[in-house]
């Protein structure tokens, strides 16, 4: 092996010293790659991305609350949170589309149902709720109507249909609310990845505390304490989740402090806390509980936006590659 080709593997030097033989000289390791192209691929997705992720919460969540509030006979909490649900599922389906580029796209997935992908089963979970949901919130615009389109048949039918639709779409929006988590973290991007375990608990607290921070903003004052407890319980979750997870991440952890991910995170952790403190303190003002809302809303979606450009910024970086694979080799070869 010549000198040459030592420096261009390791960038060491070989230096030869009286009676001493041949040591290697090696400095600190240089985190390059081979023509300086990343190690993992960074993804080619856009901002619609972690738009559709945070509206596929909100959606969940909102149809949570929904359910939540029906079942509470609380019927202006319950169509707020369902008409919001639909907002937002048809805002995130309109984001995921936008970014595949063509909406035949969505279709063709469709066409084969795999079990090892999360893309495949997040798209068959969106195309269950999706309708059910629909049902719901076409019940719920029904009673808007004049008393002739309500009592004609199809009216009544509507209407029949909405409570059990609202029930169903409830009892899939777990998964709506989670399943983008393990479409993250099931990538090689090195941020995503090593976050496998904490990511769906801290997207579920977001959804959880993003819905409920709508049903302040949008229910009324005296049916909001379903909407409440779910915001500040969501918002534990949230925050309590994000700490585990970027202790566990370690040095993957770095891109959620640094640039645009680290300015978001620090604004959703300031948001959610802000937030959730509002909720719990300030019961009787129906401002003051919107403005509430309004910032639990504000730290979801700066969560989604956090975690995405993280996992960007750690994908162009060669160092969270490299160092996480050396120590996992490390443990591995140490004995036990």
């Amino acid at each position: 092996m010549t000198e040459q080709n030592v420096r261009r593997r390791g960038g060491g030097k070989r230096k030869r010293q009286r009676g001493r033989g041949e040591q290697a000289m090696v400095p600190d390791a240089e985190f390059t790659s081979y023509y300086g192209r990343p190690v993992v691929k960074a993804s080619p997705w856009q901002a619609d991305i972690p738009a559709y992720l945070f509206l596929g919460g909100l959606a969940g969540g909102s149809s949570l609350l929904a359910a939540g509030a029906d079942l509470a006979g609380l019927p202006r909490q319950r169509r707020s949170a369902r008409l919001v649900a639909s907002g937002a599922i048809a805002g995130s389906l309109f984001a995921l589309i936008h970014d595949l580029g063509r909406p035949a796209r969505f279709h063709h997935m469709l066409r084969v149902a795999k079990v090892t992908s999360p893309m495949s089963v997040g798209t068959w979970i969106l195309s269950a709720y999706g309708p059910f949901n629909a049902l719901a919130t076409g019940g719920e615009l029904l009673g808007l109507m004049p008393d002739p389109v309500r009592r004609s048949r199809p009216g009544r039918m509507l209407g029949v249909a909405g409570r059990p639709g609202g029930i169903v779409a409830a009892l899939i929006a777990p998964a709506v609310a989670s399943y983008t988590a393990v479409l993250l973290t099931d990538t090689a991007t090195p941020s995503w990845h090593a976050a496998k375990r904490e990511l769906p608990f801290v997207f579920v607290g977001s959804a959880a505390a993003a819905s409920g921070g709508m049903g302040l903003v949008a229910g009324p004052l005296d049916e909001s304490g379903p909407a409440r407890n779910m915001a500040v319980g969501g918002a534990v979750l949230e925050l309590g989740a994000s700490r585990i997870m970027q202790h566990s991440m370690g040095i993957a952890a770095e891109p959620l402090r640094q640039g645009t991910a680290g300015t978001l995170h620090t604004a959703a952790t300031a948001l959610t806390a802000t937030g959730a403190l509002g909720a719990v303190a300030v019961r009787r003002s129906r401002i003051a509980s919107a403005l509430s809302g309004l910032a639990l809303t504000a730290g979801s979606a700066c969560t989604r936006f956090a975690m995405f450009h993280a996992g960007q910024a750690s994908a162009h970086d060669p160092r969270y590659t490299v160092v996480p694979q050396r120590e996992r080799r490390d443990r591995e070869s140490s004995p036990t």
